[in-house]
């Protein structure tokens, strides 16, 4: 039996405490990656993603991080604004590893107005612990509907 300061119960307790702020991290990670598209830091790529990172989405298929940031202008940065949220976070950390599966809607405006076309998204990422903070290494989207869904808007942004 552990009493409330053995210690085995104060190191059940710190590794809960260093879960907890892994999972935090985590989720502030998703919200850069989205703040990161929306307010066009395409050349901060590195505070999100590692050196190596991979992503497929539907604009593109790209390994490395200034590739990353390649797509992302291309996809984004004809736009006035954007607009991504991303929620209900499913996160499994396995040491230095992290496996992420959530959602995202993303409002693409062209004039600052309405939105030419909104997405959701679910996502499903790896992130490692590096020497600089929790960082995606892998990132796959898979569009689960839009709004216009007609042709002649085809997706290029995600």
């Amino acid at each position: 039996m552990t009493t409330e300061h053995s210690p085995d119960r104060i190191n059940e307790l710190e590794q809960r405490l260093a879960t907890l702020e892994d999972h935090a991290e985590i989720t502030d990670l998703l919200a850069r990656h989205g703040r990161w598209l929306d307010q066009k830091r395409f050349d901060d790529a590195r505070s999100v993603f590692t050196e190596d990172a991979s992503i497929l989405v539907a604009s593109g298929d790209v390994r490395g991080a200034d590739r990353l940031a390649e797509l992302a202008r291309k996809s984004h940065g004809d736009f006035s604004l954007t607009h991504h949220m991303t929620t209900n976070p499913q996160i499994e950390i396995d040491g230095d590893h992290a496996t992420v599966v959530a959602q995202q809607i993303a409002a693409f405006c062209r004039d600052g107005s309405e939105p030419e076309f909104i997405v959701g998204e679910q996502y499903r990422m790896q992130a490692v612990r590096t020497r600089h903070g929790w960082r995606f290494s892998r990132v796959q989207g898979e569009q689960l509907w839009r709004i216009p869904s007609s042709p002649e808007t085809a997706l290029t942004a995600s």
